[in-house]
């Protein structure tokens, strides 16, 4: 029987040596694909931080600056272990990290500048993996669709990696084709991640952090569906017609699926490059005020937010044909559709704090479920201190101070912030997570704050409140009436923005010495 024992002990030896020389031999299989290495990993790395936090605050009293310099190393040591996670276990991931990277403004410092490495640190496929995607799902070889095509990625990502090749008819396009496993593993892996949140939060009840494998739920599975990125592609397209600066690359529909998304080519330099944008002689200023102007857009009028504008996404160059400034709108696989009534109370909100009415930035931050922390609602919506909120936050830009306040606030509220995003309408978690990319692009631009862009998104709340009353009336006195306010409305809007361009130019003094002697005061 010990004979018997030793021999099936002897050739299970074996058998396991020899998958493991297998495995490890064969490019084309990865440990990090097999569900037990994904879920150990993810176990062990969430473990290692809950007992880091525990014990390293444990003897420090809480707020003093022994515990603010220590509770930042534990921040920084945890946001690595989370990086390196996300590095092993790719695709479902990586997204997540990504989205918390782009928090800037809601979390602490040190998790946000180390998760934002993941942009150019996404997985790159094989050419075998993208050739046999293509043949699965287009029935044919790469040789039979194109004339070329670049083994090169022009840019990889979390889900997908985009090449450039060109048609038998000479037409230049992006392939833009999904990595093969990263379907597979994404349900698993965000149940992974709903468990590890769970158990979490019964070790630190005051972080709630459901919201963020809600999101990865809802809109993870649209973000894998490449014909669902083309549809919303075209709707933008067609939403924004009216912006001669919007350059939207066209889907091409014959050769499109859910894991390959073709479309036209198009060049440029991403959108927080000053470097380029001087180099071809691009005004920065000018492209600010765009990019505010289409967000406002989607945002305030059409309910319709394209929520992933890092600056991979929003590239820029001179119009082939014109020489115009133009933008260009890439990954449309993941938007916000805004419900009438959040749209209006969003509007009704910025309206209340770009004009500084205080009451009623109370009453509408309440609305959205801040409730009591509608200052910090406020603060978060901002990215400005309670005291600039206060003073209007288009009286001055946002100072170097102020928004080092703002970073150190987002460690100390954390619990409150969690408590917020867990409550506020799951509408407004990418709404929050795009403003704070665009002040990205805008900090890097130099253009942070600036007045003309509140004043952009004031004109898109009065033209989004008026409609909505337009089309709530019969009256046709009451449609007139409503349609003079917004033309006065408007006209106040371009009377400001003239005369802060006017203070801008340094020409304040003579216009005003002019008009006194024009109409000298009555004696």
């Amino acid at each position: 029987m010990a004979r018997k024992a030793l021999k099936l002990a002897s050739w299970t030896s074996m058998a396991l040596a020899a998958s493991g020389i297998y495995f490890y031999s064969n490019k084309y299989l990865d440990p990090n694909d097999f569900g037990a290495v994904r879920v150990g990993r993810a176990v062990a790395t969430t473990a290692v931080i809950s007992y880091d936090y525990l014990t390293s605050l444990k003897s420090v009293p809480y707020g003093s600056e022994e515990y603010l310099q220590l509770r930042s190393k534990v921040h920084l040591r945890s946001a690595r272990r989370l990086c390196e996670l996300c590095c092993a276990n790719r695709g479902t991931f990586i997204k997540v990290g990504q989205h918390l990277g782009a928090l800037d403004y809601l979390l602490p410092e040190e998790y946000t500048s180390t998760l934002k490495v993941l942009h150019s640190q996404a997985p790159q496929s094989s050419m075998q993996e993208i050739r046999q995607v293509i043949r699965e799902d287009l029935g044919k070889e790469i040789h039979d669709l194109f004339q070329s095509f670049d083994d090169t990625p022009l840019g990889t990502a979390s889900l997908a990696q985009v090449h450039k090749a060109v048609l038998h008819d000479g037409r230049t396009v992006a392939v833009k084709v999904q990595h093969p496993k990263v379907r597979a593993q994404s349900s698993k892996d965000i149940l992974l991640m709903e468990v590890l949140v769970l158990a979490v939060k019964q070790l630190f009840p005051e972080f709630e952090f459901m919201w963020l494998v809600d999101e990865a739920k809802k809109n993870l599975p649209l973000e894998l569906d490449f014909l669902n990125e083309g549809r919303n592609a075209e709707k933008v397209s067609q939403m924004l017609k009216h912006f001669d600066f919007l350059k939207v690359p066209r889907i091409h529909w014959d050769l499109s699926t859910e894991r390959v998304l073709l479309m036209e080519f198009v060049d440029g330099g991403q959108v927080n490059d000053r470097d380029y944008m001087e180099r071809n002689k691009i005004d920065v200023n000018e492209i600010s005020r765009h990019l505010g102007k289409m967000y406002s857009e989607m945002i305030f009028v059409n309910g319709f937010v394209h929520c992933d504008p890092h600056p991979g996404n929003v590239l820029v160059r001179k119009h082939p044909g014109t020489g115009k400034a133009e933008i260009v709108l890439l990954d449309h696989g993941l938007y916000q559709v805004l419900t009438e009534e959040f749209r209006l109370n969003y509007c009704h909100l910025w309206q209340s704090l770009i004009w500084t009415d205080m009451k009623r930035v109370k009453e509408y931050s309440q609305r959205l479920g801040a409730g009591d922390l509608y200052p910090l609602f406020a603060c978060m919506l901002t990215a400005r201190s309670w005291d600039s909120v206060n003073r209007g936050i288009s009286q001055a830009p946002v100072t170097a101070t102020e928004d080092l306040e703002i970073r150190n606030n987002a460690a100390n509220y954390l619990p409150q912030i969690s408590h917020l995003l867990n409550h506020v309408p799951r509408q407004m978690l990418l709404i929050l997570k795009t403003n704070d990319l665009l002040r990205g692009i805008e900090a890097a631009l130099g253009t942070r704050a600036s007045a003309s862009s509140f004043l952009n998104m004031s004109r898109c709340c009065i033209r989004a409140l008026a409609e909505h009353k337009k089309k709530n009336t019969c009256s046709f006195f009451r449609r007139t009436q409503i349609s003079f306010s917004e033309a006065f409305n408007l006209w106040q809007i371009n009377l400001h923005e003239l005369i802060l361009r006017v203070k801008g130019l340094k020409l304040a003094d003579r216009v005003l010495a002019l008009i006194c002697w024009l109409f000298p005061a009555p004696l």
